[in-house]
């Protein structure tokens, strides 16, 4: 298909800290990050698709597959339009999405997938604790809760985890997520550097 996004893909279980390498790796010249919590936090309520997400989510519902992935194609597009996002230098960077297989199945046509870099947590437990030290410091008593955690891994490992087998395998590299968050991203680097220099242009020459 052409003129699909050129994309990593960061995956991981709640806490394993993707959200904190795609920022990371958006800074570096060459990366776009993108997180779908931006996206949802960047919509204009007033919109078409912003009174459907309202109606959705006023209800304390999930907004449908279709919604959410048109939601991020708006964003996206409006992100090249603004050239903050450079398709054709920039390698994208998406965590937070494709959170199911039907979502995974719609956003096939619209970005082709390179890798897809999924941070592994082999101790549950531990990243249970560090989302609750986290929500805490962060001044986020509810989220701090081990009920509203465990429901979080619950939804994670039936609705997500299951993705990963829509991609061939030889795309999925894992990366563990327990250490430093400089250790994480130096590893992270060794996979995702050879990539950008693969199928992008050096614009330094």
């Amino acid at each position: 298909m052409p003129n699909r996004f050129r994309t990593i893909l960061l995956f991981g279980a709640p806490g394993s800290g993707k959200g904190t390498q795609g920022k990371i790796l958006g800074q570096i010249p060459g990366f776009y990050h993108l997180s779908c919590g931006e996206v949802f936090r960047s919509l204009d309520i007033h919109s078409d698709l912003g009174k459907t997400f309202y109606e959705f989510s006023s209800r304390g519902e999930l907004v449908p597959d279709d919604v959410t992935v048109r939601m991020w194609e708006q964003n996206i597009r409006a992100q090249t339009v603004l050239s903050r996002y450079k398709p054709h230098s920039d390698l994208l960077v998406l965590d937070g999405i494709p959170r199911n297989e039907h979502q995974a199945r719609i956003m096939d046509k619209h970005i082709k997938v390179l890798a897809v870099i999924h941070l592994v947590c082999p101790d549950k437990e531990e990243m249970i604790k560090r989302l609750r030290k986290r929500a805490l410091k962060e001044n986020r008593a509810d989220d701090a809760r081990e009920d509203v955690i465990r429901r979080r891994w619950d939804v994670y490992e039936k609705e997500t985890y299951p993705v990963l087998a829509h991609y061939p395998k030889d795309l999925i590299q894992q990366i563990d997520a327990v250490g430093s968050p400089a250790e994480v991203l130096q590893h992270m680097l060794e996979r995702v550097v050879p990539i950008q220099n693969q199928h992008f242009s050096n614009p330094l020459g």
